[in-house]
């Protein structure tokens, strides 16, 4: 069966096919009951606008890419719902690409991407080269999300306040009366940044000698071996403030398998204020790092360098908050 085209859905509607394609591409120089006109006369015929000669005539594919840097972290999920809810309002659409498999497979991450012609690039956490991506910036906008590393000139970072969220978890901790903390440490300028503050935290209220630094791999499994080697030692912390929420899972599994409750025997702060955290019988004390306002903010920073593209590249930090719940508790 023949697809319907734009000249069909202007004899359906009576008017002519520039008035038809000022109605799809959503000039508001159309009178309503034309407008309504086409649209019912779309609908009818089952008419969907060709992308790809629209892209030709536009110079524009209206696709975003974005390049994330682990699929399975559900921190991730909130972002690209902020993210996705703006671009989606200003007519983009995104495709996702997986920079973990594409270094695996000899790939340059944002090689796919490129090729299929995306009007800009976000790329979401720690890549290991984001100096990389300069070359990229030259040819399309890019905005880093969620990352705190370096940017290449006329890069734009998005991302949550990390040393302010830290201070929060640190604080919160010894406000309970712990003084053996432990921090579970991760990697990339953010888990620098979180480790910094904890410490300088702890130093603050005059108990860095009973901080016990461990650093991880941001995962479960990585947080789980770190936590066995922390509750097996002489000096047992009462207290783990994880990097992530993921890590903080790892944590609870250790403390269980150990025979620790949680809050009474150990209390746990993560970090990130995932869908996991939030889950019921884990109900995990965490950091919000406004994940879904970080996207909002990527997707507007690159909506501002399609207007008005070129100049240096800013930064721009989410206030975070701590969201407390069941698995913190007053010092034992």
């Amino acid at each position: 069966m023949r697809q319907p085209t734009i000249r069909d859905v202007a004899e359906r509607a009576g008017v002519s096919k520039s008035l038809v394609s000022l109605v799809l591409r959503g000039s508001d120089q159309v009178r309503p009951e034309k407008r309504d006109a086409v649209l019912r006369a779309a609908r009818e015929l089952g008419y969907r606008p060709n992308a790809a000669a629209r892209s030709l005539s536009e110079q524009r594919t209206r696709t975003v890419g974005v390049l994330l840097n682990d699929l399975r972290n559900p921190w991730f999920v909130d972002l690209l719902d902020g993210l996705n809810s703006l671009l989606h309002a200003n007519g983009l659409h995104m495709l996702l690409a997986d920079a973990r498999l594409n270094r695996r497979t000899g790939q340059d991450p944002a090689g796919p991407l490129l090729d299929l012609r995306v009007d800009g690039l976000v790329v979401v956490g720690t890549l290991p080269d984001p100096a990389a991506l300069g070359a990229v910036a030259e040819r399309i906008p890019v905005v880093l999300a969620g990352s705190r590393e370096p940017a290449p000139p006329g890069v734009d970072v998005v991302a949550g306040d990390d040393e302010r969220g830290a201070r929060l978890a640190a604080e919160h901790l010894i406000g309970l009366g712990h003084r053996r903390i432990a921090h579970i440490a991760g990697y990339g300028a953010v888990g620098e940044l979180r480790r910094g503050s904890f410490e300088a935290t702890m130093l603050r209220h005059g108990l860095a000698e009973r901080a016990v630094v461990e650093p991880s791999d941001m995962t479960e499994e990585g947080g789980y071996r770190t936590t066995v080697r922390l509750l097996s030692g002489p000096e047992r912390p009462t207290a783990v403030f994880a990097v992530n929420d993921m890590a903080a899972i790892g944590v609870l599994s250790a403390a269980e398998e150990l025979g620790l409750r949680v809050p009474r025997d150990l209390s746990v702060v993560g970090y990130d204020n995932t869908s996991i955290a939030r889950l019921r019988h884990v109900w995990l004390t965490t950091v919000d790092n406004t994940s879904h306002e970080v996207g909002r903010r990527a997707a507007r920073c690159l909506l501002e360098r399609f207007e008005g593209p070129g100049g240096a590249g800013r930064i721009q930090l989410a206030t975070p908050t701590l969201e407390i719940r069941g698995s913190t508790a007053p010092a034992p």
